[in-house]
């Protein structure tokens, strides 16, 4: 006969007496950790910004695909971006809240997920930046070689005259695009937000709903695009930086919501539900047979999905 976890005489820590015990109990029931891990990404993604300069590649002047003009004006300064891509879902999230009322803890969640998309993507794609240090498309124009710079030959960075170090050093940080990344994390989490709210994926559901869904995605796509217009990026860089913040968005909707098939993917996932499961700990034989129904889909509500036809109506044969 197996042994379980009592006769083996190992108490699990949220079993346990004391503060380790309560601990756990308390992070396991609430977001704590949530937050703490959001608080070490922001904190890591300011010491990128600080401290840390990006890899740069060596680079020739005969380069055409390096020779375009720097945009003084860009058509999405950074400071808009984060306007259009962070507070705008935000406030459209509180507005939510505060005329259908579906609670603290639906609202915190959607808001806490909010920001892990945001925050996530931000240092993901920093990450990226530093040791790649791919040149931008006006790259040139930013350096402004000192005169004798040889045409055809691969130089390094020191032959570039430009004083204003913050214009200069973000010549190396095409790849991905950093505005990109942002406006599809933030505004694709807010477009499966509103595809779980309004049930776009349960069958026959009218069109207006799944265009609403969709303007987020739409206003993203045309963020990513001023990059281009801009010659700040080229189209890889557009493209790796969209579909990585759209993978964030949506990994970190997928924590807190069901998936958009469901039946009940308005309600995010109760907290409680997972009070039983202790870290890295081994299932019993009990825990072991939820888990297996639940990933054969006979767990109760969450893993209800929309049947894909009516019983009620007759059948053409």
């Amino acid at each position: 006969m197996p042994r379980s976890r009592s006769s083996t005489g190992s108490s699990p820590i949220l079993h346990r007496v004391g503060f380790a015990g309560a601990a756990a109990r308390f992070t396991q029931r609430s977001y704590a950790a949530d937050y703490m891990a959001l608080g070490f990404l922001v904190a890591g993604w300011l010491l990128i910004q600080i401290f840390v300069s990006p890899f740069h590649r060596m680079f020739s002047l005969d380069n055409k695909s390096i020779q375009y003009p720097f945009a003084v004006h860009e058509r999405v300064p950074v400071i808009w971006a984060v306007f259009y891509a962070g507070v705008i879902p935000f406030l459209i999230i509180l507005a939510w809240s505060a005329v259908l009322h579906p609670g603290a803890q639906r609202t915190q969640v959607t808001i806490l997920g909010l920001l892990v998309a945001l925050m996530l993507t931000s240092f993901l794609t920093d990450i990226v930046k530093i040791p790649v240090g791919r040149p931008r498309p006006d790259l040139l124009s930013r350096c402004k070689p000192s005169r004798g710079t040889p045409d055809n030959a691969l130089v390094a960075w020191t032959v570039c005259t430009e004083t204003n170090q913050h214009v200069l050093q973000e010549g190396w940080r095409s790849f991905p695009s950093g505005h990109s990344s942002f406006s599809f994390g933030g505004l694709g989490y807010l477009s499966l937000f509103f595809c779980g709210q309004m049930h776009v994926f349960r069958p026959r559901t009218d069109l207006g709903r799944c265009l609403l869904a969709f303007i987020p995605l739409l206003c993203a796509l045309l963020i990513a695009i001023s990059r281009l217009d801009d010659y700040r990026h080229d189209v890889w860089d557009v493209t790796i930086g969209s579909l990585l913040g759209l993978l964030i968005a949506w990994f970190s909707y997928r924590r807190y919501y069901p998936a958009l098939q469901s039946a009940r993917c308005d309600v995010p996932y109760d907290k409680g539900d997972n009070a039983g499961v202790d870290g890295f700990g081994r299932l019993d034989d009990e825990e072991q047979g939820l888990s297996q129904s639940m990933l054969q889909g006979d767990g109760p509500g969450h893993g209800e999905s929309y049947p894909m036809e009516e019983t009620g109506s007759p059948r053409v044969l």
